[in-house]
């Protein structure tokens, strides 16, 4: 219960106390606006009631960027190194697929954990933030982005979002990060560690990685066909806003409630799947819905084999349950 109490009271003092910037600037004529924008940056939900970013300041948009970068290493460590402790909502599950080793550095004490898991994420912010400059993004607009992306939480430093830059460059580096930032940030350990028999292993990203590509294959596919020219350009935007959705930033580069109907009901879908569990994305979570799948083709196996034992393994262990 105490933990509970802890991580609730912790999440309701950061959004408070985040919501004094927006307040005592006059950014906002009520202290209610002031703390739903704070509260939503720290838990990385990306919805704002800003009306128009070009009339703020850099320094506050600078800290609404960076309440979203703070609140996604906060979930990350919540739901890798306490949530599991507490046995709440599954997030458990994820250590199934770890071999010893892994789970062994992340396992022994909350700080060592966290400290193992901010050296990942800012290591991985640091690479975004000079590709991004590389792309002719300023300074300011890498960072906020930067610090955005990683927690998948979508702030923008435009109303346009990334279509206010209109770069291929720009949209593939943030595509890229935005999955890298849907993926358990245990496994990113792993590969900094040298480990890639354990990431590329991994069942979760493997379900996580192929649904990604198929929704991109599948509306670049009927964008190409119901409206453009060029099968770049589909592409572009197609994978663009597929990640976007699917690890819940919500980025947009193109008004895709113009696009076709399949892909519409193809981005309503993955909304509702979600990045991978330990990751910065919302949602239910891929893992969750591998478990789903598996288990209803377990339970259609024992009507046809009813004295049939059979098991729902995650990697190679077994699992009894959502």
């Amino acid at each position: 219960k105490e933990g509970f109490v802890i991580v609730t009271a912790g999440w309701v003092l950061a959004a408070t106390f985040g919501s004094l910037p927006y307040f005592l600037y006059g950014v906002f004529p009520t202290f209610t606006d002031a703390f739903f924008e704070s509260m939503s940056g720290f838990t990385t939900t990306g919805a704002t009631v800003i009306t128009n970013i070009a009339n703020i300041p850099h320094g506050i948009l600078l800290w609404r960027s960076l309440t979203q970068w703070l609140g996604g290493m906060g979930i990350i460590i919540l739901s890798i190194a306490i949530l599991p402790l507490l046995g709440v909502g599954g997030m458990q599950l994820y250590k199934a697929e770890l071999p010893g080793p892994v789970k062994d550095k992340l396992k022994p004490r909350i700080a060592e954990t966290a400290r193992i898991l901010w050296i990942v994420y800012v290591i991985i912010s640091i690479v975004e933030f000079i590709l991004l400059l590389f792309g002719g993004m300023s300074v300011f607009d890498s960072l906020c982005h930067t610090f955005t992306t990683m927690a998948t939480g979508g702030f923008s430093t435009s109303d346009a979002s990334i279509a206010h830059f209109s770069s291929a460059y720009i949209d593939a580096v943030i595509t890229v990060f935005m999955l890298i930032a849907g993926i358990n940030f245990s496994l990113h350990y792993s590969v900094l560690t040298g480990n890639f028999k354990t990431f590329f292993k991994n069942s979760e990203l493997r379900f996580f990685l192929a649904v990604a590509l198929i929704a991109t294959i599948v509306v670049t596919l009927n964008l190409r066909l119901n409206l453009f020219d060029e099968t770049a350009k589909s592409l572009r935007y197609a994978s663009f806003q597929v990640v976007s959705i699917f690890t819940t930033t919500g980025y947009t580069t193109d008004n895709f409630a113009s696009w076709p109907a399949l892909s519409k009901i193809i981005l309503l879908l993955l909304m509702f799947v979600g990045a991978s569990a330990g990751s910065t994305g919302g949602s239910i979570k891929c893992m969750r819905i591998l478990l789903i799948i598996k288990h209803g083709y377990k339970e259609l196996y024992r009507l046809v084999h009813p004295h049939a034992v059979t098991t729902v393994k995650l990697g190679k262990r077994a699992n009894s349950g959502l």
